[in-house]
């Protein structure tokens, strides 16, 4: 993987590079052609910035995705027995197994903790990983979030030992601050909040756990994606997401539209290695279909 990294590198200067050719002074303009250039000019250039940066981005996304070195270290349909891959905090939710998939619904009680749910994979992911997966939402909710946990453990604090699942007992009731108190792990919120398209939304990455003195909202990374990402009831989308030392991918792609969001890691304490987690806030439901994790360790 460490030729991924360098590739994210030389497409981190590409984008340096542009966003300077497009905002650095034209010395070569009079000053009175530059009193005569139209004021849309430099918000212009900035949208062109814009879609130069993501067009950079979506490469840098595809040469990671189609990279030959990833090796499939995980792989469930999703129609059968979901016991045997995965491992459930909650008590109140249903996990059900379909010729469409695995429909994983957390309890219908808004602000009730009891009613929160998450999906654990049995086994560990170390190094770069690779997570893709068909996700229908079947809820219509006006609140609330679906979150998928990357490369969890716990923050090695007893009780909160490294391997999550030796205090599964204090997640019997999932109240989300066990989770981003006591875990090391990454965070991506997605289908959030309300169910229409002309209101607020949002894609939102953070790295757990909290510092015990701070509010929650320090764990954020930037950027977040307010208003981006608008996951439709009932429609079909492809979710991918990669995660390497510097750089964390999500993407989806539905029937009408296709979106990549990524953050810069490289300021970021690393996740290492973990569990991946799918959690449903309280009233939230979706379909889960050909789960798949690819993993790489550097050497």
């Amino acid at each position: 993987m460490k030729r991924l990294s360098t590739i994210l590198i030389l497409f981190s200067l590409l984008l340096v590079l542009t966003v300077h050719a497009a905002i650095a002074p034209r010395t070569f303009v009079s000053s009175n052609m530059l009193l005569k250039r139209n004021a849309a000019t430099p918000s212009l250039e900035f949208e062109n910035v814009r879609q130069c940066a993501e067009s950079i981005y979506e490469n840098a996304f595809n040469v990671l995705k189609n990279n030959e070195d990833w090796e499939l270290k995980f792989e469930d349909i999703c129609t059968g027995d979901w016991t045997q891959n995965w491992t459930l905090d909650g008590l109140v939710a249903k996990v059900e197994n379909t010729e469409k998939g695995m429909h994983f619904s957390a309890g219908p009680e808004f602000k009730n903790d009891a009613h929160h749910a998450v999906l654990w994979t049995k086994h560990s992911f170390e190094g770069d990983v690779k997570i893709e997966y068909d996700y229908i939402r079947t809820d219509s909710e006006t609140s609330c979030v679906n979150i998928l946990y990357i490369q969890a453990t716990g923050k090695g604090e007893a009780p909160y030992t490294e391997d999550i699942y030796t205090w599964r007992k204090l997640r019997e009731i999932p109240a989300m601050r066990t989770y981003y108190e006591n875990m090391n792990a990454l965070h991506i919120s997605y289908a959030a909040f309300v169910n229409t398209a002309d209101t607020s939304y949002y894609v939102r990455a953070r790295r757990y756990p909290k510092p015990e003195q701070d509010s929650f909202d320090v764990t954020k990374i930037s950027p977040s994606y307010d208003n981006q990402g608008y996951f439709k009831t009932g429609e079909s989308y492809h979710i991918s997401i990669i995660k390497t030392g510097t750089q964390l991918f999500f993407k989806m792609e539905g029937k009408d539209n296709s979106k990549l969001f990524s953050w810069d890691l490289s300021e970021t304490e690393p996740v290492s290695g973990g569990r991946i987690g799918l959690r449903h806030m309280y009233t939230r439901s979706a379909i889960y279909k050909n789960f798949k994790i690819y993993s790489k360790s550097d050497r």
